[in-house]
């Protein structure tokens, strides 16, 4: 492997940033989703409701995980840069690879929450079907 060298941890820093600000937006829409989930269930507590409820969990979980394996990957690049600084070049190899592995986590983890999220899209809209249903009949 060749030297690192200070730029090289610093090409992580946009792309993490931009990634916390992605993982933050979603976080905020699902504290907003969360009231008018908990405001429709006390309202008129239903099977679907309870599961868009639970389904609303997992992502909150798996977001936390996300924005956390981000912030350590970030953490990681700066401590990386430290060691190439005072020329520890092997240690700021190994913590930058680390860095790389929770990065490389925390974008896995973002594709499971979008496939929970499609799901939950989907209890949404068999809401939306089963008025419709009764209708045609």
């Amino acid at each position: 492997m060749e030297e690192l060298t200070l730029i090289t941890p610093t090409f992580l820093f946009s792309a993490i940033s931009l990634l916390m600000l992605a993982y933050t937006n979603r976080f905020l829409s699902y504290s907003q989703l969360v009231r008018t989930l908990k405001d429709k269930y006390v309202e008129n507590p239903t099977a679907v409701t309870a599961a868009q409820i639970e389904n609303l969990r997992k992502r909150l979980s798996l977001t936390r995980a996300m924005q956390m394996l981000g912030i350590g990957s970030l953490f990681f690049c700066v401590v990386s840069m430290f060691f190439i600084y005072i020329n520890l070049q092997m240690i700021a190899a190994y913590i930058f690879g680390a860095a790389l592995i929770m990065l490389i986590l925390s974008l896995g983890i973002s594709v499971r929450e979008i496939q929970i999220s499609i799901r939950a899209l989907n209890l949404y809209l068999s809401d939306m079907e089963k008025p419709n249903k009764i209708q045609e009949n």
